[in-house]
């Protein structure tokens, strides 16, 4: 494979963390993400008017951090061409609907969410009108937020991390000892897609709300050190 390939992997690598984090932080600091999803509708709603284009904005970037996995994963696989071909060709294309997923369970929120909060603070719109916006956010949550961008999302995304893992212990591009962890954190953000599933549909299972957030900071730690790795 061509360093040019490699080299562009290795800052890929380096730089979706850093833009993951630094998007879902600023969302954590501007609009209290993602414990405000626990709160009423209309909190949430008006909280979100509150932080205007600003927040509309760290919104939409932090959707497009979910994006650009999809071409990450490819990268990566054309990088790692001494690893078996099925097993990084299986790896890309998981890694892409991995991004799919989670694309479209945040791309609601720079562009439905935005017409939900303008509707929710009119004062022409009436209580039957306000409980419809209501359901609909509380619908789009569950399906698009809980089901699709978080459930498939943390399941393909630890899909992804597992497939790479292993490859990485068959290449010789970089540390074979790098696989190990990859595989550990892509099984347990497996685990973390279970947090809604089952018995568990209605309050979340505790075990995988507090795993989640402490897997996805050793996710990045695991991404930043294999883009360095492949760099040096």
């Amino acid at each position: 494979m061509s360093t040019v390939t490699v080299t562009v992997a290795g800052g890929l690598l380096l730089g979706l963390p850093v833009a993951f984090n630094v998007a879902f932080g600023a969302l954590a600091a501007t609009f209290d993400y993602p414990d405000i999803l626990r709160r009423p509708t209309h909190e949430v709603l008006a909280r979100f008017r509150e932080g205007g284009t600003k927040l509309l904005l760290w919104w939409w970037a932090f959707a497009l951090t979910a994006a650009a996995l999809a071409p990450l994963a490819v990268i990566v696989a054309l990088a790692l061409d001494d690893a078996g071909d099925t097993l990084r060709i299986v790896g890309a294309t998981v890694g892409a609907l991995a991004a799919l997923v989670q694309l479209l369970g945040l791309i609601r929120w720079p562009f439905l969410v935005p017409y939900l909060a303008r509707v929710d603070a009119d004062p022409q719109s009436s209580p039957t009108r306000r409980e419809a916006i209501d359901v609909v956010f509380q619908s789009f949550n569950r399906y698009l937020g809980v089901a699709v961008g978080e459930h498939l999302g943390y399941l393909l995304t630890g899909a992804w991390t597992i497939l790479v893992g292993i490859s990485l212990t068959q290449t010789t591009l970089a540390p074979s000892w790098l696989g190990i962890p990859a595989i550990v954190i892509g099984t347990v953000l497996v685990l973390c897609s279970l947090e809604f599933v089952g018995p568990a549909e209605r309050h979340g299972w505790k075990l995988a709300a507090t795993l989640t957030p402490i897997t996805y900071i050793a996710w990045s730690a695991w991404l930043i050190a294999t883009g360095i790795a492949l760099l040096v």
